[in-house]
């Protein structure tokens, strides 16, 4: 079995020189600290939540007392090194003294969302109690050991994903729009960017197959934390709340504006013992530069700024196809959507069902049968037999993916389905048919003017030979 505590690819490990002096500086930052004063990073709120965290995945991953880890095998490949949700849940509930499933799942969603377990074909990191298989995540890519990743980083780690023809490395959509983002922003570095992900692909290549496939499951785990999929919370970002009540009471506190205060922070924490220090020269300066700033600033009544913004819309009515429909319409804007809209609704109400919290998940799992799915709903949509009856199953335990074959099949009728209904409507046969209406006038037009022009011609024939003979 491959260790999944091996190093990392080049693409987050040290490609970048700033990231291994990140690691150095971290290094020796603790190392100093072990001697004499705490590193303030270690006391950061996040920081906390990571050591608890790293408790409790330590002892999943315990060869006695763990959870075990298996390669499974099925007809045409192996997936090494995975569990399922279901033992990661049986886990929590017998070694942490949990009673209730659903709070086991809770707790084992938390530990997904911050990247240290993940499931091996989702960009989403929460955790299923079923057969859904997850890996752990290596040392390595822990949030705790990690500096915060650059843009550049991002981009070398999608282009390199780019080259790989295979399946299990395709771009997602969100991911697609970044990589174009990104090439748009770093359009002057890209060769540069380019190189460095063509190396890293030379350099994984030359990995044992089995290895390769886990680290490159890890380090799209890694980049899930730090870029997110679109509608999840980024999970690295510091509380600011929590980074108040921490912060050390004799710093400065600091106004919106960048002008140090001498005023005393209102927390509880602090005692009225607790003194500021005392503004000196600069900071008077600072204060003095920032008003003088404020006086000089060009102010204007709001009667003339709303004068120009009337002007400035005028001006550009007809232009602007939010402010006046475009002639012709826009048929983005104005074509009728019943074909595809109560699938996309419900389609979108089961994604909206996916990130509720836990308590709220079976009265929204109800509303959504009653109005999608239960018999006379208001807006029905088209089951087939079997996802209706796993549906209805598992809505007698709802939770978050009690809809997920009910989903995947509304899905694929929109992908499959909505250009075809859009073909056998009734408005694409009327614009057929007035079509073929001008054209078949068009025609007859055509064929009697050559008949009339056929018979002058014989006419005017006649009177010529006619007035040949008379002569």
């Amino acid at each position: 079995m491959i260790d999944l505590f091996s190093v990392p690819p080049l693409c987050l490990q040290p490609e970048c020189v700033e990231g291994k002096r990140g690691g150095a500086m971290a290094q020796a930052s603790q190392e100093q600290g072990a001697v004499g004063t705490a590193d303030p990073e270690e006391d950061s709120p996040n920081m906390i939540v990571y050591r608890k965290i790293e408790d409790i995945v330590t002892r999943i991953q315990d060869e006695t007392e763990g959870v075990p880890i298996r390669t499974v095998k099925s007809f045409m490949s192996k997936i090494p090194s995975v569990v399922t949700g279901t033992d990661i849940v049986q886990w929590l509930m017998k070694n942490l003294s949990i009673e209730d499933p659903a709070e086991a799942l809770h707790i084992g969603s938390l530990i997904a969302a911050q990247g240290y377990i993940f499931p091996i074909s989702d960009h989403v990191l929460t955790l299923k109690d079923d057969g859904t298989f997850y890996r752990f995540q290596a040392p390595y890519f822990w949030p705790s050991n990690c500096w915060e990743p650059e843009n550049t980083d991002y981009a070398i780690y999608l282009c390199k994903r780019t080259m790989q023809n295979k399946t299990r490395l395709e771009l997602a959509d969100y991911e697609a729009e970044n990589l174009a983002r990104l090439q748009r922003a770093f359009a002057r570095k890209w060769e540069f960017i380019f190189m460095q992900a063509e190396a890293q692909v030379k350099i994984d290549r030359k990995k044992d197959k089995t290895e390769r496939k886990i680290l490159d499951s890890q380090e799209r785990a890694f980049w899930d934390v730090h870029r997110p999929v679109p509608g999840c919370v980024n999970t690295t970002e510091m509380d600011i709340r929590k980074c108040r009540r921490m912060k050390n009471p004799q710093r400065v506190k600091k106004s919106v504006y960048g002008v140090a205060e001498d005023t005393q922070t209102q927390s509880p924490v602090h005692t009225q013992s607790q003194q500021s220090r005392k503004d000196t020269k600069e900071d008077v300066e600072k204060e003095i530069l920032f008003l003088n700033t404020q006086l000089d600033r060009h102010c204007m009544k709001m009667s003339k700024v709303a004068e120009t913004l009337m002007s400035y819309t005028e001006q550009y009515l007809e232009y602007d196809p939010f402010v006046c429909t475009p002639e012709p319409s826009n048929p983005w804007v104005g074509d009728d959507c019943t074909f595809w809209e109560l699938e996309a609704r419900f389609w979108l109400a089961v994604q909206d069902l996916k990130r509720r919290p836990l308590q709220d998940v079976p009265a929204r799992a109800q509303e959504i049968w009653q109005e999608f799915l239960a018999e006379g709903a208001p807006s029905s949509i088209n089951l087939d037999s079997h996802s209706f009856e796993r549906t209805s199953q598992n809505l007698k335990d709802p939770g978050r993916y009690s809809f997920e074959d009910a989903q995947d099949h509304i899905y694929k009728l929109m992908k499959s389905d909505s250009y075809t209904r859009f073909l056998r409507s009734s408005a694409y046969q009327d614009l057929l048919l007035a079509r073929k209406k001008p054209e078949s006038e068009q025609g007859r037009r055509t064929s009697l003017e050559k008949f009339t022009r056929s018979v002058g011609k014989s006419l005017t024939g006649k009177r010529l030979t006619g007035l040949m003979q008379s002569s």
